[in-house]
């Protein structure tokens, strides 16, 4: 089954003068899309962006981070894993080589996991290397991504 995804990019950089002087128009964009909240971004600040916008190197490990969250959700929930909290720093690891071309070379998630106390924490941590099976980003980018998370029991909710 293929599938489409949309999403509509406006450049909000033009300081009236468009590209006329590379220090005369701002790196910010919109990224809209159909029935969503407008996301307002920028370029790295390292190359002069808004160090107070989200921008594309953000949104790539936020995104990577978010799709393994919410199917790690999905499969802990097949295997009777209650999860209680879910919450990720994830670190992406860039390289910038001379020429300014720049990447990831790869991606820790570190997912720090409230469970019922009594789950079953060696098939929670195991259930990570699965997620990669079907997550739709980290299947998609080039890049090694690794999982280091941590647990920690409570109570599950009555």
């Amino acid at each position: 089954m293929n599938h489409d995804f949309t999403s509509r990019i406006v450049w909000t950089g033009n300081r009236g003068d468009g590209t006329r002087r590379y220090r005369g128009y701002d790196r910010t964009w919109d990224i809209a899309v159909d029935g969503h909240e407008v996301v307002h971004c920028s370029n790295d600040p390292l190359l002069g962006g808004d160090p107070t916008k989200m921008n594309p190197e953000d949104l790539l490990l936020s995104a990577l981070s978010a799709c393994h969250m919410l199917w790690y959700l999905h499969l802990a929930s097949n295997a009777g894993i209650v999860v209680l909290e879910y919450r990720d720093s994830p670190v992406g690891h860039g390289e910038t080589l001379k020429s300014g071309a720049g990447r990831f070379v790869s991606a820790v998630l570190r997912p720090d996991i409230t469970v019922a106390t009594g789950a079953d924490l060696a098939l929670a941590a195991e259930l990570h290397g699965r997620v990669h099976e079907f997550c739709f980003i980290a299947r998609s980018v080039n890049f090694p991504v690794s999982y280091q998370p941590t647990f920690t029991e409570a109570t599950s909710p009555s």
